[in-house]
């Protein structure tokens, strides 16, 4: 009755397990594909687990037939069943049955993977995006584009975009559940891969490979729009930002703190994230809200907290810190200056 009894205790747990299952976005599940590629390796995930639970019941229930059939009934003697060896028919069927089973498991496998190995950087009609890795952020290039950009990476839906990736520091992965699956960043070498959206929509992207303090804040985010609208974005991009007159002192305190590291220019690459647009990214520094959950715009509190003091945001980041305390220290009103000229690039 104890055993039982503790058996019970742990149905709550499995409960609860089984209902956050259900939890997470849309976009952020390889369950969910929004992509051929997607598709794809989700047939191949279907396909093996499908084997596997035809295995497991046959084995089952074979295993509870002898059980139930030879079992030992009351009343029956001590005796040794007859031994049967060497059932030409049962080696056979237990050969060739794993042999069919690999080959329906083999051939889609191998024929999918040379599809999905192919690399798409000279085909005229894809995308070419040049991904870098950084703690904790990601860099996206577009070298026919003559634009680079963080954090959003923007796409056409229902074009392939193609990717070479690579690293700037440690191991990373990137990741777009919904579109594809992870392909590590390594620092020194490049690898490629490609991928597609059917629809404009938003999926996140995240890191999938355990990089440091903030690996689990290291998210991304891939915007898939019209050809239209993309080449609306492609255009703004490129174009000058318009900068008001109350934004010109910032401007100057971003040329005098920030510029080192970070650019304001299409093509413009730097040890951190290019600016250019950045008042139109979803996300600031990539984790924080600009809408809180109540609607309301609360983008210039998270741009002081995020100044003042990236290392409570993301922990182990290479931004100083420009608080009051600060390795950099800035007035309350020269970082509210540079809030006012980051919002003004969009």
């Amino acid at each position: 009755m104890n055993r039982w009894q503790n058996l019970w205790r742990y149905i709550p747990l499995v409960g609860l397990m089984l209902l956050l299952s259900g939890c997470g976005s849309d976009t952020l599940s390889a369950l969910r594909p929004r992509g051929p590629v997607a598709r794809d390796q989700l047939f191949l995930m279907e396909l093996s687990l499908g084997i596997m639970v035809l295995v497991t019941v046959i084995v089952f229930a074979i295993y509870i037939y002898v059980l139930v059939r030879f079992r030992k009934k009351k009343g029956d003697k001590d005796i040794i069943p007859k031994q049967v060896e060497g059932s030409h028919v049962l080696e056979i069927i237990w050969t060739v049955v794993p042999i069919i089973l690999l080959l329906i498991l083999a051939v889609p496998t191998v024929s999918y993977t040379v599809k999905l190995a192919e690399n798409h950087i000279g085909n005229k009609d894809a995308v070419h995006v040049k991904v870098t890795a950084h703690q904790f952020w990601w860099q996206f290039e577009y070298p026919e584009l003559g634009i680079s950009t963080a954090q959003d990476l923007v796409i056409p839906k229902g074009k392939k975009i193609a990717f070479e990736i690579t690293s700037a520091d440690v191991l990373h992965a990137f990741w777009v559940p919904s579109l594809a699956g992870k392909q590590d960043t390594n620092p020194g070498m490049t690898n490629t891969m490609y991928f597609e959206a059917d629809d404009a929509a938003v999926f996140m992207g995240k890191c999938a490979e355990l990089c440091g303090a903030s690996h689990a804040l290291m998210d991304f985010k891939v915007i898939s729009k019209t050809e239209a609208d993309f080449t609306k974005w492609v255009d703004k991009m490129k174009a000058p930002a318009t900068i008001s007159a109350d934004a010109r002192n910032g401007e100057q305190v971003f040329k005098d703190n920030c510029l080192a590291c970070h650019a304001v220019s299409p093509e413009g690459l730097g040890m951190g994230p290019n600016l250019n647009g950045f008042a139109s990214r979803e996300m600031i520094a990539g984790v924080l809200p600009r809408i809180d959950k109540d609607g309301k715009d609360v983008s210039d509190a998270k741009l002081h907290e995020w100044i003042s003091n990236p290392q409570s945001v993301k922990p182990g980041n290479k931004m100083p810190a420009f608080g009051p305390t600060g390795s950099k220290p800035l007035q309350d009103q020269q970082i509210n200056d540079v809030i006012k000229y980051l919002n003004a690039l969009k």
